[in-house]
This record gives structure tokens, sequence and C-alpha cells, in this order.
């Protein structure tokens, strides 16, 4: 409206009727940190340790292509130790080969198996980085440091990590909750335990060994689970002898069978000289990388129809490569949840897609120290039910023992809030530190939590129950406050828990007629 009126007409006053709108920020997009097959961004200029974001499998393949692909060596298995397959009636052991395995690549795929939507990737090095020197701490923690710059992500995962010694996996573990616990506050680090696919009752408890390594700070920004799992990721079809180290203890166990069996020696000649064949060609001016994988096709169909011993082994590879950490599933399943019934819902007795078991058996007794320990450093556990599939069966963060933080759902559904009500808060930086800003500023910090209310993520019969907005001078601000230049909100709110246990009493009724 004119600040004067000195022509007659008519003049238009518009007034605003609503307060502004608290916007819910996104709650699930995971940070993945690790070794890619290349990192480029769209101009084709390289991305090492810059974060991008995708949103399917297919971005990542643009920026990061594909897998490594993972060697294992083959060995005579010692007097009483166990073989993985068998030829020739001699047991053989298979060892991953030193510098040719990263978890990035299938830990994305299994994310996005899990219902898994955006996602922040750093790279911090190629696979040429891995095959010259191995997976470097110094390189991951590095990794970690661009995020503080990045707003979005509300999930921390390093995969690779889980590949070093465990006194570097320690180290980064740590890094990963003062990131998220002291830096930025705005995301959780879900952490794999090291060595998370054997059983307990080894040598060393690798639970115990977890549990004293991963400190006592920031906690309650921490999740994290157990056993690893047994997934479906990588295909049979990925697999072949290229992903032999040793071709030639290979040959000498497969020859070794036909030797034994009852074939005519024209018919073991032919196969050995199939086996003799076996190479992987060199990509030059003669053969391309075509030539080169419809070669090693051709063999491998070969002998997958010939030879039971290369069938077996090619079964145990697939085992070996598709056992991985079960975070990056739960960073899906968390996506998953948080767009079907909301962050406010724990992320618990939820089937995990693409796996077929864990890795380790653990029973109902053997989860009570899992789930509540002296030191409050509860492992959510995963868990294989009759009929039921493989399913996700705990859902308390590393802060076991606290009565505020002990629930994953709690601490992410703050999270939530926090960020989402601190980013509308801005609309009213220098504004008038009076009521009617005051006014504003709780009406529309009240419609935001009573929509909440509706949707199931706080608890109470009323709203008054539920949630609580004060603002103003007496009664959240002093005089003082105000001539600071400061404005003092508090919010409280009634979180939902979950129904962790369900205690059904039965008791018999005397007869009445």
């Amino acid at each position: 409206m004119p600040s004067t009126l000195k022509t007659p007409g008519v003049y238009i006053e518009e007034k605003n009727a609503f307060p502004n709108s608290v916007v819910g920020i996104p709650t699930a997009v995971p940070a993945f940190i690790g070794y890619t097959e290349k990192a480029v961004k769209s101009g084709g200029k390289s991305a090492i340790n810059q974060p991008i974001r995708i949103t399917s499998l297919a971005e990542f393949h643009t920026h990061f292509g594909g897998g490594i692909t993972t060697k294992y060596t083959i060995a005579e298995a010692a007097e009483g130790e166990e073989g993985h397959f068998t030829s020739g009636g001699t047991d053989y052991t298979l060892t991953a080969a030193e510098n040719t395995q990263a978890f990035l690549y299938n830990s994305i795929r299994l994310f996005y198996a899990n219902g898994g939507g955006t996602a922040w990737i750093i790279s911090v090095g190629t696979y040429a980085d891995i095959t010259a020197g191995g997976i470097k701490p110094e390189k991951l923690k590095k990794g970690i440091e661009p995020l503080v710059r990045e707003l979005e992500p509300t999930m921390l995962l390093i995969p690779d990590a889980l590949l070093l010694g465990q006194e570097d996996y320690v180290d980064v573990s740590k890094q990963m909750l003062q990131h998220c616990g002291y830096k930025m506050r705005n995301r959780v680090a879900i952490l794999d335990v090291y060595d998370g696919y054997k059983d307990r009752k080894g040598e060393t408890d690798i639970i115990e060994s977890f549990r004293d390594a991963v400190g006592s700070d920031y906690l309650d920004f921490g999740i994290s689970y157990y056993p690893w799992i047994k997934t479906t990721v990588t295909p049979a079809s990925e697999i072949d002898y290229e992903n032999i180290d040793n071709l030639e203890a290979l040959q000498t166990a497969l020859k070794a069978e036909v030797d034994k069996s009852a074939l005519k020696d024209e018919a073991k000649q032919v196969l050995n000289d199939e086996i003799d064949a076996l190479e992987v060609p060199e990509v030059g001016e003669e053969v391309t990388e075509e030539d080169k994988e419809k070669q090693i096709l051709t063999e491998h169909q070969k002998l997958m129809s010939i030879s039971p011993p290369y069938k077996e082994l090619m079964k145990e590879l697939r085992e070996k490569m598709n056992l991985l950490p079960p975070g990056p599933a739960m960073a899906g399943i968390y996506t998953m949840v948080d767009n079907t019934r909301g962050v406010w819902k724990a992320p618990a007795n939820v089937g995990i897609a693409s796996t077929v078991a864990p890795s380790v058996s653990i029973t109902h007794d053997e989860q009570e120290d899992l789930n509540v320990t002296l030191t409050g450093k509860s492992v959510n556990a995963i868990r294989a039910f009759v009929g039921e599939g493989v399913k996700v069966w705990g859902a308390r963060t590393l802060d076991g023992n606290s009565q505020d933080w002990r629930y994953i759902n709690v601490r992410r559904t703050m999270i939530f809030l926090e960020q989402s009500i601190k980013a509308a808060a801005k609309a009213y930086v220098f504004e008038p530190n009076d009521a009617n800003t005051w006014v504003l500023m709780k009406g529309m910090l009240n419609n935001f939590l009573n929509n909440l209310w509706k949707q199931g993520a706080l608890a109470g019969s009323s709203p008054g129950e539920a949630f609580q907005v004060m603002v103003g001078l007496g009664e959240t601000m002093t005089p003082n406050d105000i001539l600071d230049g400061i404005m003092r909100i508090t919010v409280k709110v009634a979180i939902t828990r979950p129904a962790e246990f369900i205690v059904i009493t039965f008791q018999q009724k005397m007869q009445e007629s």
C-alpha cells in the first residue's frame, strides 16, 4: 500500500493470514566413503574427495564405475584345516589376495536393493590405488572432511574401513562418531563390527573387542549391527577364473581330479587340454577388452559343464564375494521405513532383501548380551526366523543405558525435529524481537508439531500432552536477552518409543456358571 494517500482512488493492501511453515528435512540420506573404479564429475573432471549426489545405481555407474575384480589364492588345506573345495581327493582353501578387495560398490548395490534412494558418494581413490598400496586409513578419514559442508546427509558409512587392520578400523570409527556427534550433530554413524562374519565363540570375542575399541564418546550417534550377511548382490555371471590369483594352482587342482577319474585316456587328454588353455589375455593392440571377456566366458562355460570341482569352486567364490557387512542394507531399510512409516518408526522387525542368511546364527539367549549389557553398548542383531527370512531384530543405539537416546528412532526423530525447525527459524533472523514475532514463531512450530502428532510421531492423547512450545519475555527470555539480541525458544516433545518387549500375562479364571 502506498505510504501516503493523496490521489483519490482505490488502493489494495494484502496481509498474510498464516505464519510461515516448517518444511521437514530429508531423514534418510546416507553418505558413503570408499574406493571406486573411477571418480569423475559430469564435466569429466576428477571427483576424488568431492561429494557427489546420486539417486540411483545407474548414476553411481556413471560417476564411479563398477566393482573391483577381487582375486583369491588357492592353496592346499593344512592338516586339520577345513577346505573350501575339493579336487582330486585334496582339500583346498581360498584366501583373498592382498590389495584386491573393496566393499563400496557391493554396498551401494545392497543399499538400493533394500529401498535406498538419494545418497552422497565420496571416492577417496581408485582400484588402481588399492592395487598399488592397499586401502589407506588416512585417505578414508580425509574423505570425512568434505561432508562438513554438506547438510543433507543424515547417515555416514565407510564399509571399506573393515578391510583395514583392526587398530586402523577403530581409529576411523572414532573419527566417524566424532564427526556425527561433535562436529555436525545432524547425522548418525552406522558402524559394522570388525570381523563380524565370525562367531563370538572363537579365540577372541569380536563383540567385546568392538565394545572396548569404540570408546565412550558420542555413542548416541552410533549404531551397530551383527553379524555380517550372506547376500546375492554379486550374480554368478560376474564370477569366473579371472578371480583366481594363481591360475597354475587351479590348473593343477583340476587336472588331479581328471587324472583320478574313470575316463579313458583320450577323454582325459581332451579335458586336460581345456584346463591348460586357461588364461587371462592381456588387453593390447591385438586384443580388445571385448575379446578378452569373450575368451574368458567361453573357457569358463566349458569348465562349468565338464568339471565338478570347478563348479564347486565358483559356488564358493560367489559365497565369499557376497559376504558383506549389514550397514549398507540398514541404510536402505532406514530409507524405506522413513518413506512408508516415518522416521519415528523403529527400523526393526523388517526383512533384509537380497540376503540368504546371516553369517552367524544367533539364538534368543545369545541376543541378550548383544541387546543389554553393563556398558550399554548395544549391538543390534540380524537374525533368521523360520518362515520369515532374515530380519533386523534390534533398534538401539550404542548408548543403550541412556533413557534419552537408547532407541534409534528417538535419536533420528530428534535430529529431524532440530534441523527442520532450525531451517525454518532462519526466516526470523533480524526480525523484531517482540511479541508479534514470538506469536508467529510459536504458531509456526505448533502447526508443525501438531501435524507430526497426528501422524503418530509424538505420544499423547492431546497436542498438549505430546508437545509444548514456549517463547517470550518472562517465559524463556529475560530483558537482558532481548538487549543482547537473543530470542530463546524451548520445544518439549514426547517422541514415541518402540514396544521392544511385549509381555502378555495369562491367568485362569474361576468358572462362574
